[in-house]
């Protein structure tokens, strides 16, 4: 097929024609009609949402803006304002007023979705600063609206009678091409203000192909929308798994993640690493309060997984013996380990960050396969991606298809093809100042195996030089850390620094199991965090977790914290980034202890 023919629109409605009664999108413990949406009250849905932007006056390439957590309504505002040419605009849920205000007034915003009462509170006041917005559309149909004709509910809006946009919706669609913007995803930030990413249906249909060749993802699959939609990670996945004909299930109240999975059973879930560290870390936990005999079957079990896995691979012979053994490690501890994810995952799209080896290890030992890849907003997404036949333990995997990859100076990755953006919204000289002779320049570097598979080896942007002249890459460190079932969150410190120290969030519920255990008597968590015996505890985990870090690397200090890094505290981004100069002048007092003396 030629990319032409892999527009977006045109994909979703070709599986409208041919899974008209199949289930499209189901709201995870949503009330109907939103549990539970066929292909073809999807597509009605989403023509409707389109004549009534028609209706409110937005032209083609204007801009509208959904703020609110996953749901099925969601997408079909995101497909209806498609529809109607417009470009969609992300906001995350979790964003503050400011925050939003910024991309809104940036995007110059007509339209704004929001979920709940909370949102629509804030969209009210975002109105009121943003002269831009003119309507305000509200998922949630219990909300009470104020009284004015340009505040609507989404179910509302549905359900009119918009038959004199019939024409004016037609001509949209008729005219529709690749070279139409199809969204500005604003970068979250973590230095200076965030750029608009400007993604057109030429970089998704380049997205779309190059998938196709390289995942096994059928018709009536279900996907899990857990991360956010507002990340370009989740939105394009979610748009693959819709053109592919399955099933998207939409999680709204990300806590009942481990809920969601046994019950949606997905065939697949797009993770980022530290979903899969929690998961790790909470087995390691459970089998280190395991009776001896059982934990020597688990390990005895993961050396079995390993040693397949390295076969499925083609990188080890078999064995009689050996495909004995993994049937029964199989049967005794995958199966139900396994369960914990829904029993039928076919593999784990994860980006994002850094995976640590040791957990992907853990995955792929247990016949869980991680996808490992590399990716930008900038890019929309992947760039190198592991597949099911190639999982390379530590690497990112192998450029997709049409996309090159090359190294340039200082080894900083680079990339071209038409998965690549158009630039930055009405920012020439950031978009000049990224692009060199028509490659990407993506700020991290990295290095190729000699079959090709890319290994992200720095974070140049986030590179930090300690005052001996050695650098550290702060994202390497953390991950090996991060991996501690003791250990919630850490952010290292090093740059211009004589050696390596760390703010570290403990996970508080097993900090508190494991003190109690010990006989530890405590009257608050500040003070629990203050006893010599859980010093000398995260020191001896430390070092255990570090042992494979050159010294220098190493953690020689740290401070336990009381309450963990959060979005709303500006400490993170939402897609779970540290906002290191934020959260370095929060603790100042904390850093300048552990270098005192």
């Amino acid at each position: 097929m030629s990319l032409a023919q892999y527009h977006l629109v045109q994909l979703l409605q070709q599986q409208s024609q041919q899974r008209a009664d199949s289930i499209a999108l189901e709201g995870f413990e949503l009330a109907a009609p939103w549990d539970r949406v066929s292909w073809k009250a999807f597509d009605s849905i989403s023509h409707q949402v389109a004549k009534a932007m028609i209706k409110f006056g937005l032209q083609a390439q204007d801009t509208a803006v959904i703020l609110s957590q996953n749901c099925p309504q969601w997408t079909c505002a995101d497909i209806g304002l498609l529809k109607a040419r417009a470009i969609v605009v992300p906001v995350y849920p979790s964003s503050t007023q400011e925050q939003a205000s910024f991309i809104i007034n940036d995007a110059g915003a007509k339209v704004l979705f929001v979920d709940d009462a909370e949102q629509y509170h804030m969209a009210c006041k975002l109105q009121a600063v943003c002269p831009s917005v003119e309507y305000l559309v509200v998922f949630d149909a219990n909300v009470p609206l104020l009284d004015t004709p340009n505040h609507l509910h989404f179910d509302s809006l549905i359900t009119e009678d918009l038959s004199a946009q019939d024409r004016a919706l037609t001509e949209r669609l008729q005219a529709a091409n690749l070279d139409d913007l199809l969204t500005l995803i604003y970068t979250s930030g973590t230095t200076g203000d965030p750029k608009g990413v400007m993604l057109d249906y030429r970089n998704m249909a380049s997205t779309i192909r190059q998938h196709d060749t390289c995942l096994n993802f059928n018709p009536g699959d279900t996907s899990l929308a857990f991360l956010p939609l507002s990340h370009v990670f989740e939105r394009s996945w979610s748009f693959f798994a819709l053109c592919r004909g399955g099933r998207n299930v939409y999680l709204k109240d990300t806590m009942k993640i481990k809920e969601a999975i046994v019950a949606v059973r997905p065939h697949t879930l797009c993770v980022v690493p530290r979903f899969l560290e929690k998961v790790y870390s909470a087995v390691q936990d459970k089998v280190s309060k395991a009776p001896k005999s059982r934990q020597r079957l688990f390990h005895w079990a993961m050396a079995a997984g390993q040693r397949q896995f390295e076969v499925n691979q083609g990188r080890a012979k078999t064995s009689a013996i050996l495909s004995l053994q993994w049937v029964v490690a199989n049967k005794l501890v995958f199966s139900k380990l396994q369960a914990v994810l829904g029993g039928r995952l076919k593999f784990m799209p994860c980006g994002g960050a850094a995976l640590d080896m040791t957990v992907g290890n853990f995955f792929h030992g247990i016949n869980l396969p991680v996808l490992c890849g590399y990716g930008m907003t900038e890019t929309n997404a992947t760039v190198t991606m592991n597949t099911l036949n190639n999982r390379v333990p530590g690497s990112n995997g192998k450029p997709l298809p049409e996309t090159e990859v090359k190294l340039g100076a200082f080894d900083e990755i680079m990339v071209r093809g038409d998965a690549v953006m158009r630039g930055y919204y009405k920012r020439p000289d950031d978009t000049a100042a990224t692009f060199e002779d028509g490659w990407l320049k993506t700020g991290d570097a990295g290095r190729f195996d000699e079959q090709g598979n890319l290994f992200i080896t720095d974070r140049i942007k986030e590179l930090m030089k300690t005052s001996n002249g050695k650098y550290i890459a702060p994202q390497r460190v953390e991950g090996k850390v991060g991996s501690c079932p003791f250990i919630e969150q850490v952010a290292i410190i090093a740059d211009g620094r004589n050696f390596v120290s760390a703010l570290i969030v403990p996970s508080f519920e097993a900090l508190e199991y494991w003190a109690k255990e010990q006989g530890l008597v405590f009257d608050s968590l500040a003070s629990l965090l203050e006893r010599a015996e859980v010093l000398a505890h995260f020191e001896q985990r430390l070092i255990h977790l570090q042992h494979d870090l050159a010294a220098f690397e190493q953690i020689k200090k740290f401070s336990l914290l009381p309450e963990a890094f959060t979005i709303e505290a500006g400490l993170i981004t939402p897609t779970l980034k540290l906002r290191r100069k934020a959260i370095y002048q929060r603790y100042a007092p904390e850093i300048t202890a552990m270098y005192a003396g």
